[in-house]
């Protein structure tokens, strides 16, 4: 019953209907006199219409006549009605058939063909139902939907060529073929996934609509649309049920990158997400872009998705290969020793031996300056499941940008070579970091602070400069420790990497020195600290530009809090910020953070800003919003720059036990993290940047110039001759004769900012030299343009990614032997929701049905009355 009411309302999927409330909605029938109005026109309808069967119509026998009258009035009614807008409140609990998404990966890693033994391709061959016939040979990648891979560029077979300019999905296949797989033409990952989805017609998934209810959705991330997800469609345009067949024929290897996390923040946002039951999966795992599925707890892609995940693992889990991964520190002193660290993975190769060679080479310079690889050393390592990293040491003779790069030799059997070479850029200084710190008088945590970085090599006697508006201004001309004015000179000021800010009175800071602070941090990308103090509080910098930039919103009637002792207590988000992790070993960092215990203050805020992330909080004490605990370290992003506060000043505790240990770990990392972030010194000026620093060929490069004159001041088109900048890029010359340069116009996109975008199309190291027009010398920026993918970096599925995703969104891990399991394991069951709405009843069946009735019944007594 509930059914068929359901559907004389237009409602679908009905389980009950259990409230109804009618109303009119037109706004003459529903103001204070709109029921008068239109019992008026109801009764005028019968009325009328009673009027004329009785008056004019003489036929018929007069109870007949009645019942006709009342059926036109009751047909006039109902047209008074319509226009009244009738509307019924509804309560009802319906069943929503529940959908599952098939994402199949399409990207350049499923064009590879992966090694077997023969009795292994045999089994999954048949497992899968794969038609040896629909597979082509080794050759061009499959780079198109619904195309299979084919041969080599010239029409030839492979046999007898060498591997010079061989494809990987050639070197894949070749190597299979060593392995004793010569059963025909050895089929890529993607024509696995095909076979699977034809096996059958596709009844296995099909099983899943009739006899689950539920509704397919057929999609694959391949880079050819501005989402992640591309919906695949069913063939014909009248089909109700799904066609896997269709799909296959559909997917090709066009992707170029796997970004996991996306494609399922993606799929939580589709259309028909919110009946969403389940996904199934087919990928090989290779994530290597943008959000990790797994990555942020709560707040993970995966969480957000919010239902179960069915994984099928498509492609080897072992083969033969040999990666390189090196490591070296963002920035370097001159003269200073530093470890460079090289990792190699290697699988399928244990027990022979690879050599690794580290070299470096300088950036930039003047014009015409050679700039020769630097051998930084060379060592062999026996290859084994777990090696430790490779440490070379490394004491830089020259200051500058240097490009550090190890290289392994490929080792027999390899299917990639791609990953066999990895690069770093790094900074070498013979400068050094430079530290402003200002407080009103010396503290506790002035003193140790200025003692760290006084051994600090990147910091040293030169680099900590600090202005205490408490000490004698003599003092601060003669000593070359003090500042002697809190504005220098803007080109003075500007050079500035990191700010500290303690504890001050407002009269103290002046007008100039804030929105000096705040441009050098919003602008220049300036590091700046903020610790709270008890003689003053945060309160003296609520009035000033210093608050916005904060990470908490200041609480002008707030005074350090000192009734009782307390320990911080550490968000999760404290093990993302490295100043925060004083060891690499957990228990180690539990110990070192545990000296903090019993601090006698802290400084109470009012709330925390949106953008903040709150690294420590007070353990029991909460904001004036009554549910936000109160932040003792906190980091925000403002501008270009970075701002951290501490709400207490006594970090110096750090050396309760340890001695400066700890203490220099988090001051030096915070530093490091702040400073060493943007350009040093007067470096910050006149800055290229590249949107990447490996490219495909036929990408393009954007370049872009953050610069400013002698003065700090936004370069713009008056200081210039044009209204652009004017860089050179040397390419690789394709044919193998000399590099070729190029001019490259950068025009003025806005004060102090120049942009250009060019493509690329030659492979190889490719070098973009700037002018800066105030120095007159060249900034230099280098970067790789490559004809292989980022898919091609890793030979193997990524199980151990395939098994979490699976386990920890509540489903299940499969191969490709026997991913038909799923569609008995799936499980997934219409929703049941109750929904309260308003529904337009002049548009449901139930008052075309009723209109209809009384039209058609009038008509037929009128007729056989003889009145038609």
């Amino acid at each position: 019953m509930n059914r068929i009411l359901g559907w004389l309302l237009g409602l679908e999927d009905v389980v009950s209907i259990d409230q109804i409330e009618p109303s009119l909605a037109a706004p003459w029938a529903a103001n204070e006199f709109g029921a008068f109005w239109v019992l008026l026109a109801l009764g005028a309808a019968f009325a009328g219409a009673l009027a004329f069967y009785l008056r004019w119509q003489d036929r018929g026998r007069t109870p007949v006549r009645i019942a006709m009258g009342i059926a036109r009035g009751a047909l006039l009614a109902l047209l008074v009605l319509t226009l009244a807008d009738p509307v019924l409140r509804l309560t009802t609990t319906s069943r929503q058939p529940p959908t599952v998404y098939v994402v199949v990966d399409g990207t350049d890693s499923m064009a590879l063909r992966d090694p077997m033994t023969p009795e292994n391709r045999a089994a999954l061959d048949k497992a899968v139902g794969l038609d040896p016939a629909r597979v082509d040979g080794p050759g061009t990648d499959d780079k198109s939907a619904g195309s299979q891979v084919g041969k080599s560029d010239d029409g030839n077979d492979d046999d007898g060529k060498s591997d010079e300019g061989t494809s990987d999905a050639d070197k894949t296949a070749k190597a299979a073929d060593a392995a004793g797989n010569t059963d025909g033409p050895v089929p890529a990952r993607i024509d696995y996934v095909r076979a699977l989805l034809r096996k059958d017609k596709g009844e296995w998934l099909k099983r899943l609509e009739r006899e689950r209810g539920v509704l397919l959705q057929p999609y694959v991330f391949d880079g050819q649309t501005t989402s992640q997800l591309r919906k695949l469609v069913d063939a014909g345009a009248s089909r109700s049920d799904s066609d896997p067949v269709a799909w296959a024929e559909q997917l090709g290897t066009t992707g170029q990158v796997t970004a996991l996390g996306n494609v399922l923040d993606d799929a939580s946002q589709q259309t028909a997400s919110g009946h969403l039951a389940g996904v199934i999966l087919l990928s090989d795992f290779a994530h290597n872009s943008g959000l990790s599925p797994l990555t942020g707890g709560a707040d993970s892609p995966l969480s957000r998705l919010g239902v179960p995940v069915y994984t099928v693992g498509v492609g080897a889990v072992e083969t033969v290969d040999l990666a390189v991964d090196i490591q070296v520190p963002p920035t370097m002193k001159k003269g200073e020793r530093d470890e460079i660290s090289v990792k190699l993975r290697a699988a399928g190769l244990r027990g022979q031996t690879a050599t690794v060679q580290v070299t470096a080479r300088k950036l930039g310079g003047e014009e015409g300056e050679s700039n020769a690889p630097i051998v930084v050393g060379q060592r062999t390592q026996l290859l084994g499941d777990d090696m430790p990293p490779l440490s070379f040491p490394f004491t830089p003779s020259d200051a500058g940008r240097f490009q550090f790069s190890a290289h392994v030799t490929p080792l027999p059997g390899e299917v990639l070579d791609q990953n066999n070479h990895s690069a770093r850029e790094a900074t070498v200084i013979d400068d050094y970091l430079r530290l402003m710190y200002v407080a009103f008088e010396p503290t506790w945590e002035w003193r140790f602070i200025k003692e760290v970085f006084h051994r600090d090599k990147l910091v040293g006697m030169s680099g900590f400069r600090t202005f205490l508006s408490s000490s004698d201004p003599r003092v601060r001309q003669s000593n070359a420790l003090f500042l002697p004015s809190l504005t220098p000179q803007r080109r003075e000021f500007f050079t500035q990497d990191v700010i500290f800010l303690e504890d001050l009175p407002s009269t103290s800071l002046g007008t100039r020195f804030p929105e000096l602070l705040k441009e050098y941090v919003r602008d220049l990308g300036g590091g700046l600290v903020v610790i709270a103090g008890p003689r003053f509080g945060l309160r003296e910098l609520a009035q000033t530009p210093i608050a916005e930039m904060l990470p908490v919103v200041i609480d002008p009637q707030a005074r350090p809090k000192t009734d009782r002792p307390f320990g911080p207590r550490r968000t999760l988000l404290a093990a993302e910020e490295p100043y925060m992790r004083l060891s690499d070993n957990p228990q180690e960092n539990e110990r070192a953070w545990a000296n903090l215990q019993q601090l006698s203050w802290y400084q109470p805020v009012a709330n925390v800003r949106e953008s903040a992330r709150v690294l420590a909080e007070h353990p029991a004490d909460i904001c004036r919003d009554g549910k936000t605990p109160q932040p003792l370290i906190a980091t925000r992003a403002y501008g270009k720059g970075q701002v951290v506060y501490l709400g207490i000043n006594e970090t110096w505790r750090f050396r309760r036990k340890y001695g400066e240990k700890y203490y220099r770990e988090f001051w030096s990392r915070l530093i490091y993290r702040l400073g060493i972030g943007h350009a040093l010194g007067d470096a910050k000026r006149f800055v290229p940047t590249l949107d990447r620093e490996v490219y495909r060929v036929d990408d393009k490069v954007r370049l872009r110039v953050e610069a400013y004159d002698a003065d700090y001041q936004p370069l713009t088109g008056d200081e210039l001759e044009e209204p652009s900048l004017t860089a050179e890029l040397v390419s690789p010359d394709p044919r193998g004769g000399p590099p070729q340069t190029k001019m490259i116009v950068v025009p003025l996109l806005k004060a102090g900012e120049f942009e250009a975008r060019f493509p690329v199309y030659t492979p190889g190291e490719h070098i973009l030299r700037v002018k800066d027009p105030i120095a007159g010398r060249f900034e230099e920026r280098r970067f790789e343009v490559t004809a292989e993918s980022a898919e091609r970096r890793q030979a193997v599925r990524d199980l151990s990614l395939q098994t979490d995703m699976a386990s920890s969104s509540g489903g299940r891990a499969y191969e490709l032997i026997n991913a038909e399991k799923l569609v008995d394991d799936l499980r997934a069951e219409p929703r049941v929701r109750t929904v309260t709405r308003n529904h337009a009843l002049w548009t449901t069946p139930l008052w075309f049905g009723a209109a209809m009735v009384l039209m058609m019944g009038e008509w037929l007594a009128r007729k056989r009355l003889q009145l038609v």
